[in-house]
């Protein structure tokens, strides 16, 4: 299991060779899978808010990237991260009575709620929050659950598909037909996300189910990534690069391109 937060370039530098960089084999729920994840505080941020969970025996993976002042992004995401690996746990010894989308669902409403309470007892982290995405696998099945604007992308050559749909003012804008697509870097509120874990007392995530097919990859991350750098891209990273290249590759461009937030990448073939 990692879950990292990197806060200096010195602790980078740890990171990089001793965890980060370390594809791992392993095998979950009886399906072997190969995982990378790697996490950079990017170029203009004193701190990384992103915070991310790869616990092999779960088969869970997951994503936050956090919010509300200096301090409160970082606690948020670390927060919910561990608050979804511990109720995702607590089920998985009773396998079978709860199905897993259930169980995700339930994860994000007690994280939600952990993070909230922690923001009323704290009056320097009120008001944080984080967005949350992960995958958690049963067997073929995977399911996805999100809150916020961090992605799950699916990548079957040659086509990358988003997974989910970002909760975010932007997003609401392209679907009512208010801003065109090809403008969406230019908006300028861009960031501002309308759902999220733990602002408010309660939340729903959304969970989507799918059986894994021969050929497929997975890849977590937060906007960071998604913002700086393009779908077609990242689709072409990931399916001409070796596995081990990935990441730090996808980050490296996110940084090539100004790199103006944390950046956080978790890459799955199953």
């Amino acid at each position: 299991m990692i879950n990292p937060r990197l806060r200096s370039k010195t602790l980078w530098r740890y990171y990089w060779d001793s965890v980060l960089n370390k594809s791992r084999d392993t095998l979950m729920s009886g399906m072997k899978i190969r995982v990378s994840g790697l996490t950079d505080v990017g170029l203009k941020r004193d701190n990384n808010q992103d915070y991310f969970i790869v616990d092999e025996n779960l088969g869970l993976f997951v994503l936050a990237d956090g919010m509300g002042g200096h301090l409160g992004g970082e606690v948020a995401s670390q927060i919910a991260s561990e608050t979804i690996q511990t109720v995702v746990k607590e089920n998985s010894v009773k396998k079978g009575a709860t199905p897993p989308g259930e169980i995700l669902q339930a994860a994000y409403s007690y994280a939600c709620q952990a993070v909230y309470n922690r923001s009323q007892e704290d009056a320097k982290l009120k008001g944080m929050g984080t967005t949350a995405v992960s995958i958690l696998m049963d067997g073929k099945t995977l399911y996805v659950a999100n809150v916020g604007d961090s992605r799950c992308y699916l990548i079957h050559p040659p086509y990358i598909w988003q997974m989910t749909e970002d909760h975010s003012l932007l997003n609401e804008q392209i679907r009512a037909g208010l801003v065109k697509p090809e403008h969406a870097p230019l908006f300028t509120a861009r960031n501002v996300i309308t759902r999220s874990v733990g602002f408010e007392e309660t939340v729903v995530a959304d969970v989507v189910e799918r059986e894994v097919t021969e050929g497929d990859y997975l890849l977590l991350c937060s906007d960071g990534l998604s913002g700086l750098v393009s779908d077609r891209r990242i689709c072409d990273v990931c399916l001409t690069l070796p596995f081990d290249d990935v990441a730090p590759r996808l980050i490296e461009e996110a940084k090539r391109n100004g790199g103006d937030d944390n950046i956080t990448v978790i890459f799955l073939k199953p």
